[in-house]
């Protein structure tokens, strides 16, 4: 099909293969430059310690985080899910996942070309987009192999926040085939559209430094639609479900904090100037989100709690996730302090008013605050922080603040375009799920906890 935009797009794509190193993160350096690119030992170094990092952010931090606000007979399952979808995740994004999210392919999925790891580049830097012609091919100075394991840690870390939505009641036997399906055909198609030169949120000019859309959005509202469908906990609303351990969880509140420096200033993909700008608004956002959400809450009900400022933490985190390579520090401050307001209204006021029983606070937290963090990157984004030296190629890639309000609906367009894929496909998989095998556990072995039901294990 003819489409009449389609030199816009390509001029769209061109600007951004010569602006970006991967897609929606930084450049690590230029794509064309005249000398063959080599691979870095300092930023192989650099990213070979985020990607540690973002590991350690679900095993433990995610695993303990959510294990300490689940009650007593639910925190070894709890952690078991955290645990084992790390081994899950690792080998689907092995087989299919990264080909899907990083082959050429189209606007949608990547192609085959890369199943099982086959063909990755081991021994030469690595470049995003390789076949495609070009400035569509993006060069790194890092290899392959680096890349694969850095992105799969953003895939294992993604499964992990959906299990925060369900915990207490889903079936481990669903949670697995949930977690493969969902990993495959949900995940790694929306990281293609907004990471691939090829994908369609890319065209659009779109930007997700570290995954706001990718990651927590996509997450978010997965749980969403997952804690929907599954209902209420047993006894929810009339029953104390009162934290296991808020020591637990103040501990893996820690480690996300720590990690999420590789997950954003890793998303650089360089041990560079920007790497540095991304740990520092990072830095920022999570102190103005734990402040923030506290002081909300104690507005709100008289004493500041535990469970919020970590809560708060985490929402700063999210927010700023998106927009950590693209904002200054001032921008970084406004993002996580709008976040830990917006994210209390929506973990307590919003959750009521819809309904629904989201265990943890995974879309009151992940889904809200990655769309607060989408959108507010169309507006503080500064073009000349990733267009260094070009005044004037900088201006496609700003947001309102600096002259360009057209970037607020093109993240916009790319919020509500992860909504629905997510959303929707999200969805279908589990009704699948549902006819072939049940989503959850019967009301005793709920009761019962999951711990001995599922597992036949008991915590003390």
């Amino acid at each position: 099909m003819n489409n009449p935009n389609k030199g816009t797009i390509k001029m769209k794509r061109i600007a951004r293969a010569a602006a970006l190193a991967v897609p929606g993160l930084l450049a690590a350096g230029a794509a064309f430059a005249q000398d063959a690119p080599k691979i870095d030992a300092g930023n192989t170094a650099w990213m070979l310690t985020a990607t540690a990092l973002v590991l350690m952010m679900t095993i433990p931090g995610v695993a303990l985080f959510y294990a300490g606000m689940v009650r007593k007979k639910n925190v070894l399952a709890t952690m078991m899910q955290s645990f084992f979808i790390c081994a899950l995740v690792a080998v689907t994004w092995m087989v299919v996942g990264y080909s899907i999210a990083f082959g050429n392919g189209g606007l949608y999925f990547g192609d085959f070309s890369k199943v099982m790891f086959q063909g990755i580049n081991w021994d030469g830097p690595f470049v995003l987009g390789a076949g495609l012609g070009g400035e569509s091919e993006v060069a790194t100075t890092i290899p392959e192999t680096v890349f694969a394991m850095f992105q799969m840690t953003f895939a294992i870390i993604t499964a992990a926040l959906i299990t925060g939505a369900v915990a207490d009641r889903m079936k481990f036997s669903a949670l697995c085939v949930f977690t493969v399906l969902w990993s495959a055909l949900i995940y790694s198609p929306v990281a293609h559209a907004v990471w691939h030169p090829a994908g369609l949120i890319w065209a659009w000019g779109a930007l997700d430094f570290a995954g706001g859309t990718v990651v927590h959005i996509n997450a978010g509202v997965a749980g969403l639609v997952a804690a929907m469908v599954l209902g209420k906990r047993v006894g929810y609303g009339s029953e104390n479900m009162s934290p296991y351990s808020l020591a637990l969880a103040v501990i893996g509140a820690s480690l996300l904090w720590v990690g999420w420096f590789g997950f954003n200033a890793g998303s650089a993909l360089a041990a560079d100037g920007r790497a540095g700008m991304a740990m520092l608004a990072t830095m920022v956002a999570t102190a103005a989100g734990t402040i923030t959400w506290t002081f909300a809450e104690w507005a709100a009900k008289g004493k500041p709690s535990v469970l919020g400022a970590i809560s708060g933490a985490v929402a700063g985190l999210v927010a700023i996730t998106p927009a950590s390579g693209w904002v200054f520090p001032g921008a970084a401050l406004i993002i996580g302090g709008a976040a830990g307001v917006i994210c209390f209204w929506g973990a307590t006021a919003l959750k009521r008013a819809m309904g629904y029983d989201d265990s943890l606070d995974a879309f009151g937290v992940h889904g809200i605050g990655g769309i607060v963090g989408a959108v507010l990157t169309g507006v503080f984004a500064y073009g000349l922080l990733y267009k260094v030296g070009d005044a004037e190629g900088a201006v496609a890639y700003s947001g309102a603040l600096y002259g360009n309000p057209g970037m607020v609906w093109i993240q916009v367009k790319s919020v509500l375009a992860t909504i629905a894929f997510s959303g929707i496909g999200t969805f279908i998989i589990l009704k699948v799920i549902d006819v072939i095998i049940g989503l959850r556990v019967t009301e005793e072995e709920e009761r019962e906890g999951l711990d001995v039901a599922l597992h036949g294990e008991r915590l003390g």
